[in-house]
């Protein structure tokens, strides 16, 4: 009767310490899941705060564009229409995440030192209560701050893989221009922005759909 009841302990006893197990696998497996679920959902939300803002900077791109050509005087159209060298690449490159993210990132930084020099340069082309002046300001500090989020996105994405820096160095600018020159120039950059700005709001898109959903 002792060895019965024995018997019937330990198998208890192990049927008790199976469920606990199978218990703990299942909190395991549920909490992995909620984890992944808020990592989906915090990357899902970071790229959708930079794709507003991306399309905010582009409308005001455009409107930007048509406030240049008004102040550049006669054949604005024109001069809008030539193209200039030595100003950054609207296209993203890369073949990972990691590289397209940077290249955004790297682009970005490239054009706010462009846009610099277009903001010189039409200081002294423009009276100082021109509009144009304002809205070169507040497109430069809005690339700036789209610069920041998608510094801010790649780190939580690839915290332990730095920032590469740009391949081609420094950004280059152009040498000393005549009048002409400098709104062909200015013109070219701002033109040249907008259809990089359509080309990161369809790539953050494209992240938003395959990155964070893997997560």
């Amino acid at each position: 009767m002792n060895g019965y009841v024995k018997r019937m302990s330990f198998q208890q006893f192990m049927e008790l310490t199976t469920t606990l197990l199978s218990l703990l696998l299942v909190m395991a497996v549920d909490s992995t899941r909620t984890v992944a679920v808020s990592g989906s959902q915090q990357c899902g939300n970071s790229v959708q705060q930079t794709l507003k803002l991306t399309r905010l900077l582009k409308k005001e791109s455009v409107d930007l564009i048509e406030t240049y050509k008004a102040s550049q005087g006669e054949m604005s159209e024109d001069l809008c229409n030539l193209s200039v060298n030595n100003i950054p690449d609207p296209n993203i490159s890369g073949l990972e995440p990691s590289e397209r993210i940077a290249s955004i990132y790297t682009h970005l930084q490239a054009f706010l030192t462009h846009f610099k020099r277009v903001y010189e340069q039409q200081t002294d082309l423009q009276l100082p209560s021109n509009p144009l002046l304002a809205e070169l300001t507040n497109v430069s500090t809005r690339s700036r701050n789209l610069a920041s989020l998608i510094n801010s996105f790649y780190q939580s994405l690839f915290p332990n893989l730095p920032m590469p820096e740009p391949a081609g160095g420094p950004t280059t600018l152009p040498p000393p221009q005549n009048v002409f020159q400098q709104k062909v120039y200015g013109c070219a950059v701002l033109k040249t922005h907008l259809e990089f700005l359509s080309n990161v709001y369809r790539e953050l898109r494209t992240l938003k759909s395959k990155v964070c959903r893997g997560i």
